[in-house]
């Protein structure tokens, strides 16, 4: 004797398209918030990226897995297709070397604002946001999507000890872990002393 399928079961199976569309939804909500922007954190105004490009020299950071004992990092910022940037991080470490990575910068909104979206990993973007530029364009505040990705960068490896400071103190008033800054050392005799 064959018994009728219970129609709980299939009941599951007709919400089966709802839930996997929450997780979707969830998913790419999840992606979004690395497009955003911290709070406090407001991007530059009037910028040009024209003048943004070109090499820039990494003098301060936060921590993180990716850049973790690179000294003599650069990122070298060329046009791309379709007004895009093309972005060359390079960075040496004693261990391996010299090490580099290529992705490409997007605006995030209008063009005249310092908000792009970085990917280095395909479809996936992260902000980079341009919240204080000299007016020469040789020094930019940088931050992340969250208060945990920092970086100065400037157009020269050294930078004087007033912007240094007006730096830590801008980025300490907006709420970024400035205790855990790493000073990037851009000293080309390093690489000489690990041969």
């Amino acid at each position: 004797m064959r018994c009728a399928p219970s129609t709980s079961r299939y009941k599951n199976y007709r919400h089966r398209p709802l839930i996997l569309c929450a997780w979707l939804l969830l998913a790419l909500s999840g992606l979004a918030g690395c497009t955003g922007i911290p709070e406090g954190v407001q991007p530059v105004q009037g910028f040009e990226s024209e003048r943004y490009l070109g090499r820039w020299y990494e003098i301060a950071r936060l921590d993180h897995s990716f850049e973790r004992g690179l000294t003599q990092v650069t990122a070298e910022y060329t046009p791309g297709p379709d007004d895009s940037v093309r972005v060359v991080n390079r960075g040496y470490s004693e261990e391996d070397g010299w090490q580099s990575a290529e992705g490409k910068a997007r605006f995030a909104g209008p063009a005249n604002e310092g908000h792009l979206e970085v990917s280095f990993f395909g479809p996936f973007y992260g902000s980079y946001i341009i919240f204080e530029l000299d007016p020469d364009y040789q020094y930019a505040f940088v931050s992340g999507y969250s208060k945990s990705y920092l970086w100065l960068l400037a157009r020269t490896p050294t930078i004087s000890p007033a912007l240094r400071e007006r730096f830590i103190r801008r980025a300490g008033e907006l709420g970024f872990p400035v205790e855990q800054l790493i000073f990037v050392d851009q000293d080309a005799s390093a690489e000489a002393k690990a041969k």
